[in-house]
C-alpha cells in the first residue's frame, strides 16, 4: 500500500500481467495461459482479466474444498500432504472429473510452510503445460532447490538450535513465515522471533506486525529495520503496544533491542536445544538504512555472527 495507495489498485497492477499477455506477440501454435490460485479470494478477478483478454486460465490450489471451474483438465491440486522439519512432500494431481484426479508428480522439498507448497505446484503445473517437460524433470527440479536467498533460509554453523532468516516484512508474510516455523517445532520447544518495521512506510504494519508475533512467537525481540529518518524509539514504542494488546508482557515474552546485532545475539543466546530462532524483514538484503545512510548489514551474517557469540556490529546502533 505504500506504492499502490489501495487494494484494489495494488490487484489492478497485478490483473496488468494477465492484460499485458494478452496482448503480447503470440507465437504460432501457442496457447497463452495464465496460472491462477483458487484459494486467493481475488481468483475469479484474475479469471476474467484472462478471459477479456484471450488468455487461457489454469487454476490450481491447496485446500480440500476448491472445486475447478470446469471440467477439462486445467486444475492442479495436492494429495498427501506432509510438512515435516527437513520440508515438505505431497502428490501433485491433475484433475478432471470425468476421467477422476490423475497423479501427476510426486514432490519431496527441503523448503517449508504451506506458502512454498502453492510456489511449487504453481511450478509443477507450469512443468506439466510448457511441451517436452514431463513429471520427472519436474519432480527432479524441484527437489533440487535446496534453498531460496533469504527465504525460510537455514544458517547452519552447527548449533542445536535451527536458525532462519527470511524476507517477511507485511503481517501477512510475517503471519505466514511464523507459521512455517512453527510447524518445524518439536514439543515442549521455542519459536523466538526477531523482526523491526521500516521507518517511512506504512505505520499500521508496526502494530499489527507486533500483534501476530506475539500471537504465533513464544518469544518476540523487537528490533531496528531501516528506520530511515524516523526515531526507531518511536518505531519500538509502537511495535510493543501491539504486543501488548494480544497480552504480551514487556520482559516475559518480548523485549526491545535497538541495535540488530545485539537482537539476534540475545536471540541465539537464549536459544535451547530444539528451538527455532527466525529473523525477518532483511532476508537477501544487504544493508539498512538510518537516517539517509546505508549502511552495510545481511541478517545471514549477523545470525552467523550470533551463533558463534559475537554480535555483528555494522550499524550506528552498536556504537550506542
Amino acid at each position: 500500500l505504500d506504492y499502490h495507495g489501495t487494494f484494489e489498485a495494488y490487484r489492478a497492477a497485478k490483473g496488468r500481467m494477465f492484460e499485458m499477455l494478452g496482448k503480447s506477440y503470440r507465437k504460432p501454435n501457442q496457447v497463452k495461459v495464465g496460472l491462477i490460485n483458487l484459494d486467493d479470494v481475488n481468483a475469479s478477478y484474475f479469471e476474467s482479466i484472462c478471459n477479456s483478454a484471450q488468455v487461457r486460465a489454469w487454476q490450481y490450489a491447496v485446500k480440500p474444498n476448491s472445486n475447478p471451474y470446469r471440467d477439462d483438465g486445467r486444475f492442479y491440486s495436492v494429495d498427501k500432504l506432509t510438512y515435516l522439519p527437513e520440508g515438505l512432500e505431497f502428490d501433485v494431481y491433475r484433475f478432471k472429473e470425468s476421467s477422476g484426479d490423475m497423479r501427476w508428480a510426486h514432490v519431496q522439498s527441503p523448503l517449508v510452510g504451506q506458502f512454498n507448497v502453492y510456489n511449487i505446484l504453481a511450478a509443477a503445473a507450469v512443468g506439466n503445460i510448457i511441451p517436452n517437460i514431463n513429471y520427472s524433470h519436474v519432480e527432479q527440479g524441484i527437489k533440487a532447490v535446496k534453498s531460496i536467498p533469504g527465504r525460510m533460509e537455514r544458517i547452519d554453523e552447527g548449533q542445536a538450535y535451527t536458525a532462519i532468516v527470511d524476507f517477511a516484512h507485511t503481517p501477512n508474510a510475517l503471519e505466514n513465515a511464523l507459521k512455517a516455523a512453527r510447524g518445524m517445532l518439536g514439543e515442549g520447544k521455542r519459536l523466538i522471533a526477531v523482526f523491526g518495521s521500516a521507518g517511512l512506510r506504512d505505520r499500521d504494519k508496526r502494530r499489527l506486525m507486533a500483534e501476530v508475533s506475539a500471537r504465533l512467537a513464544d518469544f518476540t525481540i523487537l528490533t531496528a529495520e531501516d528506520p530511515r529518518t524516523e526515531s526507531l524509539d518511536d518505531i519500538l514504542e509502537a511495535m510493543a503496544r501491539g504486543c501488548i494488546s494480544q497480552g504480551g508482557v514487556e520482559g516475559q515474552t518480548f523485549i526491545r533491542v535497538p541495535d540488530r546485532g545485539e537482537a539476534l545475539y540475545q536471540a541465539c543466546q537464549m536459544a535451547q536445544s530444539g528451538d527455532i530462532v527466525i529473523a525477518c524483514g532483511k532476508g537477501h538484503e544487504q544493508s539498512m538504512c538510518f537516517g539517509t545512510i546505508e549502511y552495510p548489514w545481511d541478517d545471514r551474517d549477523g545470525l552467523r555472527a550470533a551463533i558463534k557469540g559475537t554480535p555483528l556490529q555494522t550499524l550506528p546502533t552498536a556504537q550506542e
